[in-house]
């Protein structure tokens, strides 16, 4: 999967690499114009000083803005707990309030981060990310609801970019198993539901389109 995900960056930033290089002797106007005939979408890849000028002191590797991101705690009140579908919801069925398959979270530390290790030049418009998401409680619906800390495990994914033009990304992601941490890392009875977890083990290409400016 390693070996196949690495293809697939290089895949991708081979034809970017190129097609963002001017043609030899063409003018900055002629450029322009040779972008705008291969229409708006892609047309800031050809014109190659349309959007390096917007930072024309950056440093080609590690630029000041190589990092992005967000971190985000959240707690869920009692009666709403976060499921990550890893046990029965039916505990009555099950063990009860001892039923050991307690892994409905209280709370919730997700992250988002991306990293452009390139200040200059086509590759700038390259990333990688990766988000995650740890689940922490212990609880069980209708039966049991604490206000306990005891790990869960956590949810993740990484994956790579490339920033095309007019709001547009192409993206390839790969999200894994759910991984349980601690005591919860082994099968807890009748109510457990499997490795699986939420959304299970994917890996998708695909493309995003963002709109709008934020107010801050």
């Amino acid at each position: 999967m390693k070996r196949s995900l690495g293809i697939a960056v290089i895949s991708v930033l081979i034809p970017v690499f190129f097609l963002a290089q001017p043609a030899a002797g063409q003018t900055p106007a002629a450029q322009t114009s040779a972008a705008e005939s291969k229409g708006p979408l892609f047309a800031g890849l050809w014109n190659d000083t349309a959007w390096q000028s917007s930072a024309p002191k950056e440093r080609m590797f590690f630029p000041s803005d190589m990092f992005w991101g967000w971190v985000q705690a959240d707690l869920a009140p009692p009666h709403n707990e976060i499921d990550p579908n890893l046990c029965s919801a039916e505990v009555t069925q099950n063990g009860g309030i001892n039923d050991p398959c307690s892994m409905f979270a209280r709370y919730m530390l997700s992250s988002l981060v991306e990293f452009r290790p390139f200040g200059r030049g086509p590759l700038r418009r390259f990333m990688v990310f990766g988000a995650q998401a740890f689940l922490f409680g212990k609880n069980l619906p209708k039966t049991l609801y604490t206000w306990s800390p005891d790990a869960i495990g956590v949810e993740h994914s990484w994956g790579a970019g490339i920033y095309l033009d007019k709001g547009f990304e192409f993206r390839i992601t790969q999200h894994f198993l759910f991984d349980r941490l601690g005591a919860r890392d082994m099968n807890l009875g009748g109510a457990d539901l499997g490795p699986n977890g939420p959304w299970g083990r994917y890996f998708a290409v695909g493309v995003r389109k963002s709109f709008g400016t934020r107010r801050w």
